[in-house]
């Protein structure tokens, strides 16, 4: 199969393009697009077959669900079995944004969506072109993140081309992410608010509008209710580790790596703060990759991925990541560290 990549101008997307992506996704294909958090793998929501080839391309395990990403709250509602008025709230706020509502689902939804819930993820993306492709398409796209599963996500059109060339028919590129991390997923099918997946809307913001929100302990004997809970996400090639405790423990912790990478003859990758580099660089890791300043979490956040997928471009095989401060955003940044380490962390 050959690839199509072409770019959209995020601000004045192409019609032509757009027109060319809805009728593939009308006609079954499944097309790679960007949105604000991470780019989307897309399909018809109501094709099941189309919805199937998702999983079938991805590598994806057939219980983890797929969100819906709709064009207006209206489209939402309409998949929506109950709206609750906690939703309603929520998707006045921050919509559009990341943020994704699982409400019960309406009967015809497929279980290739769902993963055979009873609920639905549902989110309205802010990215222009994500917003005009669902308008054009005229109905909800149905889409996880557009990598192999168990990768990085795609944060860039140039990382889906890496990972997806050969296997579907067309790539919107419109540059870089700007959240760079995929959407907290917010589950409003119980009485309590329970962030299953944290992310670029952050659990103080939702608690400014709802009350107390808790936080999804996972139990892996269950289904999943939302993509990132069950199995394993955001996996690099190489053997990592987060280190956290104080920023002295943790230079002087990666120091010691580094120099038993070194003895191993290993290759040796760091991801840490701008406030770090300056006692790192010096040590000559094979690559220092500075995922941002402690002052500005969103910029950690937006950068992680890349970091993570420049390690196994680089073939780096023992990866060292600074853990951040769990506040905000932070609390997303190192849930994807964490998963991408396969939970490895070690106190300094």
């Amino acid at each position: 199969m050959e690839t199509k990549r072409v770019y959209v101008n995020p601000l004045d997307p192409d019609e032509a393009l757009l027109e060319e992506a809805a009728r593939l996704l009308n006609q079954g294909e499944i097309v790679a697009f960007p949105t604000e958090t991470v780019y989307g793998l897309g399909a018809k929501a109501f094709d099941r077959q189309a919805c199937a080839k998702i999983y079938a391309v991805k590598g994806r395990p057939q219980d983890n669900p797929l969100i819906l990403h709709v064009a207006s709250i209206e489209m939402a509602r309409d998949l929506a079995r109950d709206w609750p008025e906690t939703a309603e709230r929520c998707a006045q706020k921050f919509w559009p944004g990341p943020l994704t509502l699982v409400v019960a689902k309406k009967p015809g939804i497929p279980d290739e969506v769902t993963g055979g819930l009873p609920s639905v993820g549902i989110r309205l993306p802010s990215h222009p072109v994500a917003k005009a492709l669902i308008a054009k398409a005229g109905f909800p796209i149905a889409a996880p993140s557009a990598n192999l599963s168990g990768k990085p996500s795609p944060t860039s059109g140039y990382h889906v081309w890496r990972d997806l060339r050969g296997k579907i028919l067309l790539i919107l590129d419109a540059g870089i992410c700007a959240v760079g991390l995929e959407s907290t997923v917010l589950d409003l099918s119980t009485a309590q608010p329970t962030i299953l997946r944290p992310g670029g809307v952050s659990r103080e913001q939702l608690e400014a509008v709802l009350g107390p929100v808790a936080l999804d302990q996972p139990n892996h004997r269950q289904p999943p209710k939302a993509p990132g809970m069950k199995y394993r996400h955001y996996a690099p090639r190489g053997e990592m580790t987060v280190m956290i405790g104080s920023r002295d423990n943790i230079l002087k912790g990666m120091r010691e790596e580094i120099r038993k990478a070194r003895r191993r003859m290993k290759k040796i990758g760091i991801l840490c703060t701008l406030e770090s580099v300056s006692q790192l660089h010096h040590e000559l890791p094979d690559l220092l990759y500075v995922m941002g300043s402690e002052k500005r979490p969103a910029e950690v956040a937006a950068n992680v991925f890349e970091g993570l997928r420049l390690c196994d471009e680089r073939q780096i095989d023992v990866i060292l990541a600074e853990g951040v401060d769990e506040g905000g955003i932070g609390l997303a940044v190192m849930n994807r560290l964490t998963k991408a380490a396969g939970h490895k962390i070690l106190k300094v």
